[in-house]
């Protein structure tokens, strides 16, 4: 199935953003070519260590990281396998995944700021020169010298109005061919009328004309675009990065073969071998084999899960400890991944439906404008017959109330306000999240990775005496699994000597065993080693025929959750705790922050779901995420927060990312963009108030076209001022 909507455009990471090779890598589904996903890095250090380590690979020709998108692109010989690439990186400290090149599109780089850019510095060096040659003529110049000055003036006016408008005209003439109109039609009018004017009286040698006029109104306006467009960075598709997660290979048996084979063609039915470490293709059951499966990615649920013959298991889980065998009951298109996909797309889509404040400003503005420079026109046309007299009036009413002022109320506000959440570490990436942000009245956390730090943390260390905890230290080191991390480094920071167990093997699915002198020793699963099991959390020493010992684990929480809950309460915001966990663990969260409203154990599609039955019932919407399981909860929600150690596609499909781990700033953020809110409020009726004055001028004629470029010039100037209230201290 093709997904619908392809953005290209890169997301920033503004805490390194001054690092160097963050510009932008192109992913091509060439041979040789192979892209990993690099989730932990975090600087230009992290870039420099894993470049070394690719590029001294004897197989590799070259290797790039961005760290923007936090993906390598290796151009390396056709015999070194994806695999290899990740265990190399794996093995310089970094967690890396593999992703399917021939799914992601080759990442453009900011052509559009770029562009905005250039015509503004244009426009810029051509009204200083236009406005030079303005002084001379508005200082007395007269007959053939002005006429030099203003065929001068043309010159450079004329070829920089064509080109810096072009973004303007662009927009304009694609909204009268769909029969409406937008902020650009009446600016595109308004330049081509002081155009038209100015050479009109150029040409007939009168005594003024406003090439000067015309290009200053092109590039205040180029300044406004272009700080609309630096506020932002535009998402690139959420749906595009979940199937860029899809595994690209996999191991099919093929009488009795172990074969290599490409996703494509997988069909169902077919017997596939995922070893340990491996992440799951398809959809389907186990027929062979024991293991113990992370299902974080799609659930959100922290403890691994026992797997067997039997057991039903679904694309994008991850094989912890053994090899397994699966029969494939869904492929492709039809997975639970790329459905999951497919639900992201569709709420993004819903998202694109919000109406911002200066587009419902321009729907009633636009006609406005026409019609009053055309009665105006009309009228002075009437009164004197007059063409010449007519047209200067209709441009100044144009120029005059041309919205610049109304097209900087917003980004100069987003501008002010981005910075001032940018210092308290939150990246504003959406155009209208602001404005959306101010709005929330209903905030949805998530719990594991979110709410908690998504790490098991070894609770009751005391119950062992320092014989057990030698004993389990060496056991733990055993094992890859997140409980037996825990263990080792909790009694690791404890000072805890490791004691000489030997035959240390993992049993995939159960533990690990090894002998002390005669003894068995295992640390695992209750049933594996005979104890009941607790009610939170635990895995189990066994030493000998000795009682088992329960370790227990709580996941903690992260930096600033309590204070960050505790103040959206008392703002009087409804507070939703949504989570894939067992109910145990999300009760105890619930009660722990004062939370009322809480769901344990529920599905990606319920999330969205809860999502959209809240947003039914008339609530804005906050929905608060990190995991592969939150993105179309994500998207669909009013407005999104993921923090920046999210998964790639759960950052993408935010409107804002939280820069460090501490989630206090996020109540800040609410006031932050009701003040923006307000702010932007305030310019519009600035521009307003200046429209009731400066119209009634023009339409008089007591107004040239280019006292009427410098009104509009200092309304512009006024809203930005405004705007710039808001970096203060006290805004």
């Amino acid at each position: 199935m093709t997904l619908a909507m392809r953005h290209q455009a890169a997301m920033g990471c503004p805490a390194c953003a001054a690092a160097p090779a963050a510009e932008d890598v192109e992913v091509t589904p060439e041979g040789g070519q192979i892209a990993l996903s690099l989730p932990t890095i975090h600087c230009a250090a992290c870039i420099s260590k894993i470049e070394d380590g690719l590029n001294a690979h004897p197989g590799v020709r070259s290797a790039r990281v961005n760290l923007t998108l936090k993906r390598a692109s290796i151009d390396a010989d056709e015999d070194v396998t994806p695999a290899e690439m990740v265990s190399l990186v794996e093995g310089l400290g970094y967690e890396a995944h593999e992703l399917d090149p021939g799914t992601l599109n080759a990442t453009a780089t900011d052509k559009a700021g770029r562009e905005l850019l250039m015509r503004l510095a244009v426009a810029g060096f051509a009204m200083m020169n236009v406005m030079l040659l303005s002084v001379s003529v508005w200082s007395g110049a007269d007959d053939a010298t002005r006429d030099m000055f203003h065929w001068i003036s043309a010159a450079i006016a004329l070829p920089a109005v064509a080109f810096c408008g072009v973004p303007f005209y662009r927009n304009a003439w694609s909204a009268l061919r769909q029969g409406r109109l937008n902020m650009d039609v009446p600016i595109t009018l308004a330049v081509a009328l002081a155009v038209v004017t100015s050479l009109w009286e150029t040409a007939l040698s009168g005594h003024h004309a406003y090439f000067d006029a015309a290009i200053a109104l092109v590039f205040f306006l180029l300044a406004g675009r272009y700080l609309d467009h630096r506020t932002r960075a535009v998402a690139r598709s959420a749906a595009e990065e979940l199937t860029a997660l899809e595994v690209p290979r996999a191991w099919r048996i093929e009488d009795g073969q172990e074969v290599e084979r490409p996703i494509a063609e997988l069909a169902v039915g077919d017997v596939l071998l995922v070893r340990a470490g491996g992440r799951v293709p398809v959809d389907g059951e186990i027929v062979d084999g024991t293991s113990e499966l992370d299902r974080s990615l799609l659930t959100g649920e922290t403890v691994p899960v026992f797997a067997g013959p039997g057991q039903a298991v679904s694309a994008g889980e991850v094989n912890l400890t053994g090899p397994l065998r699966i029969r494939a009951s869904a492929v492709g298109a039809e997975t639970s991944l790329h459905r999951m996909a497919d639900l992201v797309a569709i709420a993004e889509s819903g998202r694109l439906r919000y109406t911002s404040l200066a587009d419902r400003a321009a729907k009633l503005y636009a006609p406005g404008v026409h019609i009053l420079s055309a009665l105006a026109f009309a009228g002075w046309f009437l009164y004197t017959f007059d063409m010449r007299t007519a047209l200067n009036i209709a441009a100044a009413v144009l120029i005059i109330t041309c919205p610049c002022a109304l097209g900087l109320a917003v980004p100069a506000v987003t501008t002010a306000a981005s910075g001032r959440l940018f210092r308290k570490g939150m990246l504003i990436k959406h155009e209208t999240a602001l404005e959306r942000l101010a709005e929330v009245d209903t905030v949805v956390f998530d719990k594991t990775g979110t709410l908690t730090a998504g790490v098991p943390v070894l609770t009751n260390a005391e119950v062992l005496d320092d014989a057990a905890r030698g004993v389990a230290l060496a056991l733990a080191r055993g094992s890859a699994h997140p409980l037996a991390r825990a263990i080792a480094k909790a009694l690791g920071e404890a000072e805890a000597k490791a004691a000489d167990v030997t035959q240390i093997a993992e049993v995939p699915g159960y533990g690990v065993s090894g002998r002390v002198g005669d003894l068995e020793v295992r640390l695992g699963r209750a049933a594996w080693v005979g104890a009941e099991p607790a009610a939170s959390t635990a895995t189990y020493l066994q030493i000998g025929e000795a009682t088992p010992v329960a370790l227990t684990f709580e996941d903690a929480l992260r930096p600033g959750a309590e204070e960050a809950v505790a103040a959206l309460l008392r703002a009087g915001k409804a507070v939703w705790l949504v989570s894939g966990d067992t109910e145990p663990a999300v009760k105890a969260l619930a009660e722990r922050l004062g939370i009322e409203a809480w769901h344990a154990g529920v599905l990606p599609e319920d999330k969205a779901r809860i999502v959209a039955e809240l947003s039914d019932t008339g609530a804005h919407v906050l929905m608060v995420g990190d995991g592969l399981n939150d993105t179309a909860a994500l998207a669909a929600a009013h407005v999104s927060i993921s923090p920046a150690s999210a998964l790639d596609a759960a950052r993408v499909a935010s409107d804002v990312v939280l820069l460090g781990t501490d989630l206090s700033p996020l109540a800040d953020a609410l006031v932050v963009a009701r003040k923006a809110r307000r702010r932007i409020t305030e310019n519009f009726r600035l521009a307003t108030l200046y429209n009731v004055i400066a119209v009634p001028l023009a339409v008089a004629g007591l107004a040239t076209p280019l006292i009427a470029a410098l009104a509009m010039s200092a309304s512009s100037i006024t809203v930005s001022l405004n705007a710039l209230r808001l970096s203060g201290r006290r805004a």
